[in-house]
């Protein structure tokens, strides 16, 4: 997710929401609940992970705090798991943390710097028992997930971040980061040489990219907030090496099944990717939602996850549905929460 850079004071809300109770007590468990990362606000030092424990419907906050005896650090930007591992990435304190997946219990941190400077990781993804880190520096970081140790820097374009694997590559969308120095560019790295191939321009300030097959991406290339617009791209990465612009309004977008859930601060409307049209225009209500930030699709369970950041000052919801749009629960968790982990 982008870096939230508000220097405001933080406001607490305290209390409790329906079906959720905010709790301090250890988990000695990870099991049928929901790990959740809180990303903070950008210099503050108060990023954090809570547990939302769905059998007692009870949050446990500073769930890293209580693991580690440390907090977690300033502005956590991803949360996933790969194999019997929790990786969380801390860009602005540039940490990685190493997390045992069954009892949330450190394994390792491990500081992101070079040469004295700071890498500030943005976001994961994985292949072959390697775990790649985008990180603002210019370069994406191969990770040994066995020995946890970074094994070759893959220099790419400016400022990258999301990035997907498909096809035994691995594309890394080149944003540029701030205005006006913004890139335009997605690189392609082959996962098996770990040498980067090509870069594929699509549009200033490219972001999150998902993939219908090996060979159709979508790319949400999101302009510079002003004069250049936000746009879809779908990518044919075959013989005819074809882009297209949709017509659609977007804020950000998350793959469900062969379809995109496709958001902006009023709507979110559900695009199928085979048949190139828009299905529904209203898909979710967001009636009861303050601040979209990000919505999530967790395919065992088939749910989505939608997040709410409660005007980015106080503390944030997520917002539970079914895959067919209908509303399940409210969960009041931390400040900030931009993802997920479901545990069965």
């Amino acid at each position: 997710m982008r870096l939230i850079s508000l220097w405001i004071l933080l406001f607490f809300v305290v209390g409790c929401k329906k079906k959720t109770t905010m709790i301090n007590s250890d988990v000695s468990e990870l099991k049928h609940g929901l790990l959740v990362l809180n990303e903070g606000l950008f210099n503050l030092n108060n990023a954090s992970l809570s547990w939302v424990d769905l059998n007692t419907n009870t949050v446990s906050e500073d769930f890293f705090l209580q693991k580690t005896g440390r907090k977690l650090g300033d502005t956590g930007n991803d949360l996933q798991r790969y194999g019997g591992k929790i990786y969380v990435l801390v860009n602005v304190s540039s940490t990685i943390e190493v997390l045992d997946a069954l009892s949330g219990r450190s394994i390792k941190q491990i500081l992101m710097q070079e040469n004295g400077k700071a890498k500030q990781p943005r976001n994961l993804a994985f292949y072959g028992g390697k775990v790649f880190v985008s990180c603002f520096d210019g370069y994406v970081d191969v990770l040994d997930s066995t020995t946890l140790s970074i094994e070759k820097r893959i220099k790419v374009g400016s400022n990258p971040e999301n990035m997907l694997v498909a096809n035994q590559r691995l594309y890394v969308s080149n944003s540029g980061g701030l205005i006006p120095s913004l890139d335009s560019t997605l690189s392609v790295i082959d996962c098996q040489s770990l040498v980067e191939l090509e870069k594929i321009v699509v549009g200033k300030n490219p972001g999150k990219i998902v993939a219908l097959n090996d060979s159709i991406l979508y790319v949400h290339v999101r302009g510079n907030y002003s004069s250049i617009p936000s746009e879809l791209k779908k990518l044919n990465l075959g013989i005819s090496k074809t882009q297209e612009t949709i017509p659609i309004k977007i804020s950000g977008m998350e793959k469900m099944e062969n379809q995109l859930l496709i958001y902006t601060s009023e709507t979110v409307l559900l695009y199928d990717m085979q048949k190139n049209v828009v299905t529904n225009v209203s898909f979710i209500s967001l009636k009861d939602i303050i601040t979209l930030y990000r919505i999530q699709y967790v395919e065992s369970i088939k749910q989505l996850f939608v997040f709410d950041a409660n005007t980015y000052t106080n503390s944030g919801y997520i917002h539970r549905f079914s895959n067919s749009g209908t509303f399940l629960q409210k969960i009041h968790v931390g400040l900030n929460p931009n993802s997920l982990i479901y545990y069965e």
